[in-house]
This record gives C-alpha cells, sequence and structure tokens, in this order.
C-alpha cells in the first residue's frame, strides 16, 4: 500500500486532542486510531504490536540475521490532529498532475493561493492533496504515521536487511504533552526519529527553549469620582507591563533565530487582571534574558504601585534538543545522506516551536525530525503531495540502510 493511501485511511478517525481536558489521553476517540493502528501493524507482520492503557502504541521489527550489533533505530509520529482547527469529518481531493496555479476548497469560499502559500509554484505536476476548507487534513501528523508504516511494510516484504527497529505513535503532541507517558526504556531504540516536519527533505534538529509566563494583576478599586492617588486599575498595570517588553519580539515581528514574548491570553477588570505568555528562544542564554526582563519588568510595578501588584510565576516547557543531538551527530549525517542518495538536497531548518523529540531527547533518546512532505498544518489550508510522502518514506528507508552497514 502506498503511503498516501494509508493517510486517506487514517484522516477518516477523528484523533483531536483536548487542551482543556485532564484525562490521558486528551481524548477517548485517539484510541480508535491506536487500535485501528495496532490491528494493521501485525497484518503486515509486526507481531508484538500494542496499545497500552495511556494510548501510545509501540512495535518492534527484530534484526536480520547478522545484524543485531547495529544501533536500534526508533521511529515515532503521533495520532492526535491539532485543536485549532476542526478535525472532524475530513474530506480529502487529490488533484493529479497539479498545475500549481490557486485551488478552490470545496465550496467552504477558501482558496489555496500562491500569493499566501508561494512554494505551490514548486509543486507542479505533482499529485496534490487538499482540504474542502470545513477541516483541517490531518496530514500533521497522520501523513507521519502513513510514511513509517509504508516504509515498515516494505522493510519487512522486500527483506532489507536491517537492525532492529521500533516504531511507536503517541497520543496529544498537539496539546504538548506527546512525551508525558512515553517509556522510553520499553521502546528500547538507542536513537530515533519523529517523522512530524514539512517539507520532505527538510531535518530539524534545533528547537525553541520555551516557558510560559503567568501574570496576575491585583488592582485597588475604588470610586472613579474620588479616585486620585488611590485607584489601581488592574487592567492598566496589564497593558503596563505588556508596553514594557520590546515591541518587536512578537511572533509576527520574528523569524528563523529569532525570540519572542507571545501574549495569548488576556482577561480581568479594575479589580484583577490575568495574562498568559509563552516565551520562546532558541538561544539558552537569550531565554535566561528574556525571563529576567520579565521578573525587572513585575519588580518595577511591584515598586511603583505597592507590593504584590504584580505577580509573575514563570514555568519551563521544554528545551533545544541541540544539546542532546551534537553528540551524536550521526543522526543528521545519515539523514542527511539518505536525502542526497534520492537526488535531493537536505535543507536544515530551526523549528519554531517544538516536537516530542525535544523531550525526548531529554528524557534520554535523541531524537531529531524528519519532514512528512505536509504544508500549512493547523488549518482549512494543509496540503500535501502523494510524491513528497513517497520521498519521505523512502528516506525513512535510508536511514535504516545507513544504519545497517
Amino acid at each position: 500500500m502506498k503511503a498516501y493511501e494509508r493517510l486517506l485511511n487514517y484522516v477518516k478517525v477523528f484523533t483531536t486532542s483536548d487542551d482543556d481536558s485532564e484525562s490521558v489521553p486528551s481524548s477517548a476517540r485517539q484510541f480508535d486510531l491506536a487500535e485501528m493502528l495496532v490491528k494493521e501493524m501485525k497484518s503486515i507482520g509486526i507481531a508484538d504490536a500494542h496499545v497500552d492503557d495511556k494510548c501510545y502504541v509501540y512495535g518492534s521489527i527484530p534484526a536480520t540475521p547478522g545484524y543485531e550489533d547495529k544501533p536500534a533505530i526508533g521511529f515515532i509520529a503521533h495520532m492526535d490532529t491539532a485543536p485549532d482547527f476542526n478535525g472532524n469529518g475530513v474530506k480529502p481531493r487529490i488533484i493529479a498532475d497539479y498545475d500549481g496555479g490557486d485551488v478552490k476548497l470545496g465550496e467552504s469560499g477558501r482558496y489555496l493561493r500562491n500569493a499566501d502559500f508561494p512554494h505551490l509554484a514548486s509543486l507542479k505536476g505533482r499529485t496534490l492533496i487538499v482540504t474542502d476548507g470545513t477541516s483541517l487534513l490531518g496530514a500533521d501528523d497522520k501523513a507521519g504515521i502513513a510514511e513509517i508504516m509504508t516504509a515498515a511494510e516494505r522493510i519487512i516484504n522486500e527483506n532489507i536487511p536491517h537492525g532492529r527497529l521500533l516504531v511507536a505513535f503517541t497520543p496529544d503532541e498537539e496539546v504538548g504533552r506527546g512525551a508525558d507517558h512515553f517509556d522510553v526504556e520499553h521502546f528500547g531504540a538507542d536513537f530515533a526519529y519523529t517523522v512530524d516536519g514539512g517539507q520532505e527533505n527538510i531535518i530539524e534538529y534545533e528547537n525553541f527553549n520555551a516557558a510560559g509566563a503567568h501574570v496576575e494583576v491585583n488592582g485597588f478599586n475604588v470610586h472613579p469620582g474620588s479616585a486620585k492617588n488611590i485607584m489601581i486599575n488592574a487592567l492598566l498595570v496589564a497593558m503596563e507591563f505588556n508596553n514594557m517588553l520590546p515591541s518587536g519580539d512578537t511572533p509576527r515581528d520574528t523569524e528563523k533565530y529569532e525570540g519572542f514574548f507571545h501574549l495569548c491570553d488576556m482577561s480581568g477588570n479594575c479589580e484583577k487582571a490575568v495574562m498568559d505568555y509563552i516565551i520562546r528562544d532558541h538561544s539558552e542564554g537569550m531565554m535566561l534574558a528574556r525571563k529576567a526582563t520579565m521578573e525587572h519588568i513585575e519588580k518595577l510595578l511591584n515598586e511603583k504601585y505597592g507590593a504584590g501588584t504584580v505577580k509573575l510565576t514563570i514555568k519551563d516547557q521544554y528545551r533545544n534538543m541541540i544539546e542532546k543531538i551534537k553528540p551524536c551527530f550521526h543522526l543528521i549525517e545519515n539523514a542527511c545522506e539518505a536525502v542526497r542518495d534520492l537526488g535531493l538536497e537536505p535543507e536544515i531548518e530551526a523549528i519554531r516551536g517544538g516536537t516530542d523529540g525535544a523531550r525526548l531527547s531529554f528524557m534520554g533518546l535523541p531524537c531529531p525530525n524528519l519532514g512528512t512532505g505536509g504544508y500549512a498544518y493547523h488549518g482549512p489550508y494543509e496540503h500535501i503531495t502523494v510524491d513528497g510522502m513517497d520521498i519521505a518514506a523512502d528516506i525513512i528507508l535510508g536511514i535504516i540502510a545507513k544504519y545497517a552497514k
């Protein structure tokens, strides 16, 4: 079965995770795909395929006789889709020999336009898969699952020599919990790759350092007619806090290795206001400076309005995986060689976000990220090509071959 055919089957299953849920997994519907995958894995020869009680799917392919001493390599993708946009009732459309132009997305009133996505022209002649504009596609990361499954099936059916191979599919990546209950020891890989990126020739081994910042502002509310030098309007202090941050350090104004402060949510009244930020930077030093900036603003405002007016709480979320990948840089070298073997030039990019692989790297499993061939994730404009998926599966096979030598 081709990778895209698997994708078309997987996107029928509603697996959106739930950021507001405290259950594990965050949405029980993720088990529907997990059980489907276990059945499929067993059918292609992964005899020990299973799903645990937290919705993590695991399976292994024993080493070819004589290759038992080779590194055990794992491949990981996530089953959930992002809660940013509707993930139910996905109706993909296949466009053969795509002309590189704008595409009408069903009757939704939406169009996939070159003006918004300039890379579309480079996909001319390929077979394009798009949505009908009413849902996301789910290629993030069901394409990764499909490509891993396709590579695994070929390894088994074509008797391709290999060391021990491990496969895992995780829940809740999109709500930041994909590695929470991942059993690294049970998985049994020496090294692994997540298959959860964009363009198929892109390899990623750097990501943001990440933290969340919660700001509480306690005001003092009195009648506005007699408020002179008494009232402390929590909303205005909250705005003052935000205005003291560097105005150009927002997601809209930054790219590549540039970090940012992102105000995600703000609510309140004169008496009390709350703001939630995410803080991101690839540089550990700059990340410390960003935290220090917020702490300094907290100090200044409390000196101005009184102790306890502003309370800042910063919690680290994940770290840049580069420090864990550098000591085993063969992961990147072998991936680059696998891309070049297919006549493509690998592109190394830093992730302006995080992956399960970032956290897994700090859990003892070095885990850079490979592309799936998809674009414009998390919304109705999501698209991917059949050709890109084939290449992504071939890159996985190429990496396996490198480690079998």
